[in-house]
């Protein structure tokens, strides 16, 4: 079983950046692909992007590609999430999760963590 822990939201003005982390436990973190995705009120969660077990392969949306960045550090048992050229639509509750495949299907993923606050201002 893996417990995951984000940390690192908060509130950033718009074109700021932000960095999120996820802190796993145990010692099969590795063999775990990790995915990001995130909600907005009302909305479905949604798919930002995921990192292959050893971080060689990085998948995004659309949406991000060009301003997030998602790297993993297996030794900390860390995946992180990288945001640039923050803009308001990004306001969510941000989640990581870990999986098998990296692929945008929430329930495809295994665990989760409970989700930290991104607040973007206009």
């Amino acid at each position: 079983q893996v417990q995951l822990v984000e940390s690192g939201g908060g509130l950033v003005q718009a074109g700021g950046s932000l960095r999120v982390s996820c802190a796993a436990s145990g010692r099969t973190f590795s063999s775990y692909v990790m995915g990001w995705f995130r909600q907005a009120p009302g909305k479905e969660r949604a798919f930002v992007g995921a990192i292959s077990q050893s971080g060689a392969n990085t998948y995004y949306a659309n949406s991000v590609k060009g301003r997030f960045t998602i790297s993993r550090d297996n030794a900390k048992t860390t995946v992180y999430l990288q945001m640039n050229s923050l803009k308001p639509e990004d306001t969510a509750v941000y989640y990581c999760a870990a999986g098998r495949l990296p692929v945008a299907v929430p329930r495809q993923y295994d665990y989760w963590g409970q989700g930290t606050q991104v607040t973007v201002s206009s």
